[in-house]
Formats: structure tokens, sequence, C-alpha cells
């Protein structure tokens, strides 16, 4: 026996049982460092990739301390993104608890009629698994209660922020029980997620998955190239690297403008963001960045202040940075979330002193790296994978993040997974889409009705 059996836990017998029927030996390692402080009935924040294991992680957790014998009204709530993984989550539940006897678990998703949900509620349930929209939906409804909740769970919680669904959230948990445990796992541990986790969380366990990319760091690369060759090269090397989001700075607001345009010239998808830009305008950018609908973003240190992208791949010095912090400050926007950054540096003669002043070991004489080949400008940029739908709804016509998926993944709708962040604002919404169904989804949103109501939508990107 080691440290990472299973049967190191105190867990029910007829779990640990089924466990080894299942072929569970070994902990991954987010259940080994989960798993103890959740059955000590911590609330612990948990981040892990996709497929490290949490779902059996927390699954456990719920089963361990589930009173069998009490159906009446549930006792754990998991909050998932997507119908996909919720009915995923439900599934993998049903098999960690097949040697309990007569465990009901409930999937509350939206994009299915409501009725026979709340039929089935009126069964009884021992846990719920569901999208925030519709959690938020029964509770309105008065069709689930959630008074004797003892477990809540926010599964890829930083996929729900990014769809939307922090109100929905919100209102799903301040009515619940004080005292009950929270689980928290994200792939990702932005500032959003910390901030949720203050709000509803009690002294919360944060335990890190460790990951190939555990000692990733920024690899930056420097391009001694002369001035009228600057933007060929900046071509080259976004060919090159296929980057899915690349931020470029600019000294000035004409070069953002001029080089962002030369890039769509050359088949990019590239938006300047500079200060001549009026907030409905910055906003849209952002958003259609953010949502990976455009890839490449121009800007200069001013407009990119504020601008936050957890999964940023690479940036680029389209011109060498006035000092050595602006430099560190720029560069330090890729690379995170465990992810591994790379930086690249355009420079002249002129910036020799420059980059002597950044002070990181390297002579701009003899120290330049070569730049990718020209055979690489022969093939067309590719586009990038999502498209960004804009509706002519918002907050002030009470459209809701879970109104708008529960629409695209409807019947004879697009999948869950298809469907990326999602921004509601006053009088608008964005959606970002797989670009492979961007016509399907336009006919969705486009033919359907949100709230009973039709509402105009076209694409921006």
């Amino acid at each position: 026996m080691t440290d990472t059996d299973f049967s190191v836990l105190d867990l029910k017998p007829p779990l640990l049982t089924n466990l080894s029927s299942l072929g569970y030996q070994q902990m991954t390692p987010i259940q080994q460092l989960s798993l103890p402080p959740i059955l000590a009935g911590q609330d612990v924040i948990g981040q892990g990739k996709t497929g490290s294991g949490k779902t059996a992680a927390f699954g456990l957790g719920i089963l361990q301390k589930l009173d069998v014998s009490d159906f009446q009204m549930p006792q754990a709530l998991v909050l998932c993104p997507t119908r996909e993984l919720a009915d995923q989550v439900a599934k993998e539940l049903r098999r960690l608890a097949r040697t309990l006897p007569n465990i009901k678990i409930l999937t509350l998703c939206g994009g299915v009629p409501f009725a026979p949900q709340s039929h089935s509620l009126d069964k009884g349930g021992h846990i719920v698994v569901g999208t925030p929209g519709r959690i938020d939906d029964h509770l309105r409804r008065k069709t689930l209660t959630l008074s004797a909740l003892t477990t809540l769970v926010l599964d890829e919680a930083d996929r729900m922020l990014d769809m939307g669904f922090q109100d929905s959230i919100d209102r799903i948990i301040q009515p619940l029980p004080k005292k009950r445990q929270t689980l928290l796992f994200s792939a990702t541990y932005p500032q959003s997620i910390e901030a949720i986790a203050r709000r509803v969380m009690k002294n919360p366990q944060r335990v890190e998955a460790p990951s190939v990319h555990d000692s990733a760091t920024i690899k930056q690369y420097f391009y001694r190239v002369p001035p009228d060759n600057r933007l060929t090269a900046l071509r080259l090397l976004l060919a090159e690297y296929k980057a899915i989001s690349a931020l470029i700075f600019c000294n000035t607001k004409r070069d953002t403008v001029e080089v962002a345009e030369d890039l769509k010239k050359g088949g990019f998808s590239a938006l300047a963001l500079h200060g001549d830009l009026d907030q409905k305008e910055r906003d849209q950018a952002l958003i259609r960045f953010s949502n990976q609908s455009v890839a490449v973003l121009v800007a200069t240190d001013v407009a990119a202040r504020g601008l936050d992208i957890e999964s940023l791949d690479m940036v680029i010095n389209y011109q060498v940075a006035h000092d050595p912090e602006v430099h560190v400050h720029r560069i330090g926007r890729t690379g995170r979330a465990g992810g591994r950054g790379v930086a690249c540096t355009l420079y002249g003669d002129r910036d020799m002193a420059k980059i002597m002043a950044l002070k990181l070991g390297i002579n701009p004489e003899r120290d330049a790296d070569p730049l990718p080949p020209m055979s690489l400008l022969e093939k067309s940029p590719k586009k990038p994978l999502m498209a960004t739908l804009r509706i002519d709804g918002g907050k002030k016509q009470k459209l809701r993040p879970g109104d708008i998926v529960g629409a695209l993944t409807g019947e004879g709708g697009i999948a869950g997974y298809q469907v990326g962040k999602i921004h509601v604002s006053s009088n608008w919404s964005y959606v970002a889409v797989n670009r492979q169904v961007t016509k399907a989804a336009l006919d969705k949103l486009g033919r359907g009705k949100l709230k009973g109501r039709s509402f105009r939508v076209r694409l921006i990107a």
C-alpha cells in the first residue's frame, strides 16, 4: 500500500469496493491533494486541468457524507457551465455511487423542457447537477428547494464566469444554508475566481495539481531588423507561432492602426486598441479578443492597461519599450496560468542602448535570433477558432447568459462545448461560438426567441 492508494482514505467500505471494481486503485494528484481536506469537511479550492480526476474527488466527498435515507430535498448541488459537462458529471457520480442503495441524482439544464424536471423534483433526490441558468430558474419558480443542502460544488468555475454566469451563481448561493461545505474546482485561478472564493467560502484549503508546465518560463527572442522590414518580420513571427491570441505592443497610436491594417491586408485577424477609441469600441475590441474570435490585438501600453487575458500565447514588442519596467510588464502578460509564454522583441540599430538597458545578458550586436523563413508567408493565415455574435438585447431586456446558452443548445441547436464566453451588458450581449457552427448559431438565435422575444443577431467577427 502506498499513500496514493484510495484505501488509505477513510471512505465507506461500499465506496472502496466500488472504486476497486472500477479499476480506481491510485489517486491522481488532484485527488491525493484535495480528498483529505474534503473528507475532513473543509472548504476546498482545487486547481487542475480537465481530465485530472476532479469529479471523483468531489464526488467521493459528496457520497461519503450523504444521508441515503433522506431524499426529500437535495443534500448536494453541483454547478457546471454546460449541459454536456453536467451530464458527464452526473454519469460519473452514478458510477461512483452504484454500491450505495437507491441514490437519486437529478440533472437540471437548459435547452430541455422545464416541466419534466419539475415533476422529477417533486419526487425528491439526493444530488442535483445542473447549469446556473436553469438552477436559477427552478429556484425562482420555487420548484427547487435547497434549504437542506450540505455541499455546494462549483465545477469549472472559471468557465462559468467566462460564460457570464456570475449573477446567476450569486443568486443561487445567496439563500443557501450558511453551514455547508463549498468545493470550487477550476483549471485557472484568475482574480474573478479569487473574488468569488472570498465571498462564498470559509477558510478554504487551496490545492493545485502539478502539471507539465509547472516550471514554465517566458521564452524571449530578439530579432534585429531594418525599419523597412519590421512589418514583414511581424508577419513571419505570427505565421511561425500560429498563436490563438497574440498581443503586439507599439509605442504610438498611429503605429497601432498602421500595423493592424497591414496585418489585415496580409490575411491576419487583427484589431487596434488605442486611446482614440470610444468606450463601446474599446469594449467590443476586448470582447472579440478575449473570445478568441480575433487572434491579434495591437495596442499601446496605455490602452492595454487593465487588459487581463489569462491564456495569452505570445507578446510581440513591435517597438522596444521605453524603459525596462515597461518591458517586464509587457512580457509578463504571457506565460500565465501554468502555461509557457513566448515574447518576441523587434529592434533596429537605433535600439541597441534600449536592449542593453533591459539587462538580460544579451549582446544585441551578436545575439539576435534568426527570423523564420519567408516561405511561411506563402500560406494564408488560419481564421480564429471562434466567432462572436452580437445580440441587440441585454440586462435591461432581462436577458441572462443562461437564456442565451439555452437558446443555442436547445432542440436542433449546437452543442454546449461549442459555446464560448458570454458577455451581457445593459442593452446588448455578445456570445462566442465555434466558427464552424456560426451559421447554425445565427439561425437558432435569429429564428428563435429569448425571454419570449425576438432580438436582432449579427456576426461581428
